[in-house]
């Protein structure tokens, strides 16, 4: 998942809408907070701060003033349909063009494995 060509802040975008998509962080639920995500994840705190102001912006995240960052009633339908869409327009088209250049079918496909 992690991609060197991306910025840091989109790198750390991704890690946070993984757990919020896997649901270590559910609708309602407390993130952390600027510094302790940044000291968990080795990176600058504004550079954090930055990922944090783009769910935010996108309306996936709430602040609490003087109480922290929440994931937003609904963000997780949200975000799994962003998410989606996303697959399947950029991530899918060349996996499936791949399964068909192999000759794999369903069947050999071991999704228990993934």
């Amino acid at each position: 998942m992690a991609d060197e060509s991306k910025p840091v802040y989109l790198r750390l975008r991704e890690i946070i809408a993984a757990s919020i998509l896997d649901g270590e962080y559910r609708d309602g639920d407390v993130l952390p907070s600027v510094r302790a995500f940044a000291a968990a994840q080795g990176a600058n705190p504004l550079t954090v701060a930055k990922a944090y102001q783009s769910f935010q912006d996108d309306g996936l995240v709430v602040v609490k003033r003087g109480v922290g960052m929440f994931v937003a009633d609904g963000a997780t339908r949200r975000l799994r349909s962003a998410e989606r869409e996303r697959f399947m327009e950029t991530v899918w088209p060349p996996v499936a063009a791949q399964i068909r250049r192999l000759g794999l079918r369903i069947d050999e496909l071991d999704l228990a494995k993934v």
